[in-house]
Parts: structure tokens; C-alpha cells; sequence
């Protein structure tokens, strides 16, 4: 393509500096362009927590940012996801060694609906008794973390590794650990996602209880 051609496309857009939400200190995550700003918002945006702390060895957390909102020249964005790399998962299978995972969905204090995915790596070959020792503290304590904090003290939990750490002292009771990780917390819905879904099931429950009239 030619440099006429890729001006062309560019005229009449401009560009705007997409932040990250104010939890993250608002750190630059990067530019994106558009003719018109109600274009930015819904656009996602990845990073890892070492490009916005300057942190190589948190190169291994991915972030996902969605845009809001949009000033004169910034985007702003929410956290809808923290994923570890399948690389850095990978170099913590040891052979002779359990990995102890599952997925859980909790509501935090502000109503926000979240998926956690904690995962506890053995120093030897844990008994399915065991493993499931282990599940059940991961649920407790995720569930509990949720009971105690709106959205952004969970996702600064998991980002700052406490909740991990919390589960660690815990399962090492059951059986010696050699690491806890949170490999996932994603954002699955905003409160007013959630009050519209049980608005539309309360109206469905009417028509179900009117039929059977």
C-alpha cells in the first residue's frame, strides 16, 4: 500500500491515548484511531502487568482492558480479564506431581460477576482425597475473598497475589505445595447486566405462573 493511499485512510481520524482504569494509576496502555470517539468505546485492549509496571518478570500476566469512555484525546478503559501465559503455566508441570485446578463464578460486593480460576501445583503425586482437600479451601477462600470485596479490591487481590498466597497457607496443610497461582479472573458481568438478567427471569416466572392459570 502507498504511503498516498495509507494518508488517505487516515484523514479526518485521529488518535487517542487509551488509559488504564484508575486502580492501575491510570497508566498508558497504548494509542488507537478512529473517525469518530463512539467508535473507541467496546475496543479491547491486551497488555502484561510487567508493560504497565515496568516489570519484566510479570511479562507472564496478560491483561485485557476494555474502552468505556472517551475524552478529547483518552480513552478510558475497565478490567474485564488477568490470564497467565500458557508458557509460563506449562513451566510449572513437574512430572511425578499433581496440578489441582477449577473454576469458580462469584459476585462481589458491588454485584460484579467473576470467574476465578485458582490452580495449586504439588511437590509429588497428590490422592484424589487429597486434591479434593485442596479444591475446597480454593472454593472457600475464593468465595469468601468475593464476600469481602467489591470488583477492584478482588482484581488487586489476584494482580498483587494475596489471594493466592492466602490459598497456599491454607492447602499446604492438606498436602506440600510447591506454588498457587490465580491463571484466570475474568469479568463475566456488570451489575446492570446482572439486574437486567433477573429482571428478564422474574418476567418469565410471571408468564410461566400465568399459563398454568
Amino acid at each position: 500500500m502507498s504511503e498516498r493511499s495509507v494518508s488517505r485512510q487516515r484523514q479526518g481520524k485521529r488518535w487517542y491515548t487509551v488509559l488504564a482504569p484508575e486502580q492501575f494509576d491510570r497508566a498508558e496502555l497504548g494509542e488507537t484511531m478512529a473517525e469518530e470517539p463512539e467508535q473507541v468505546v467496546g475496543r479491547n485492549v491486551d497488555t502484561t502487568l510487567g508493560e504497565i509496571t515496568g516489570d519484566q518478570g510479570q511479562d507472564n500476566t496478560k491483561l485485557t482492558f476494555k474502552i468505556t469512555d472517551v475524552g478529547s484525546d483518552a480513552a478510558y478503559t475497565e478490567f474485564v480479564k488477568h490470564e497467565l501465559t500458557r508458557d509460563y503455566l506449562r513451566s510449572m508441570v513437574r512430572r511425578g506431581a499433581s496440578k489441582v485446578d477449577l473454576h469458580i463464578t462469584v459476585r462481589t460486593t458491588d454485584d460484579y460477576r467473576v470467574r476465578v480460576s485458582p490452580v495449586a501445583f504439588t511437590t509429588k503425586k497428590a490422592d484424589r482425597s487429597q486434591e479434593q482437600a485442596i479444591r475446597q479451601i480454593m472454593i472457600d477462600l475464593v468465595e469468601q475473598a468475593a464476600e469481602d470485596r467489591s470488583f477492584a479490591e478482588l482484581v488487586d487481590s489476584v494482580v498483587e497475589g494475596r489471594l493466592s498466597s492466602a490459598i497456599y497457607g491454607e492447602a499446604k496443610t492438606v498436602y506440600p505445595l510447591r506454588r498457587v497461582e490465580i491463571q484466570k479472573l475474568q469479568l463475566e458481568a456488570r451489575p446492570e447486566e446482572i439486574a437486567a438478567e433477573e429482571e428478564a427471569a422474574v418476567d418469565v416466572e410471571d408468564e410461566d405462573v400465568a399459563v398454568d392459570e
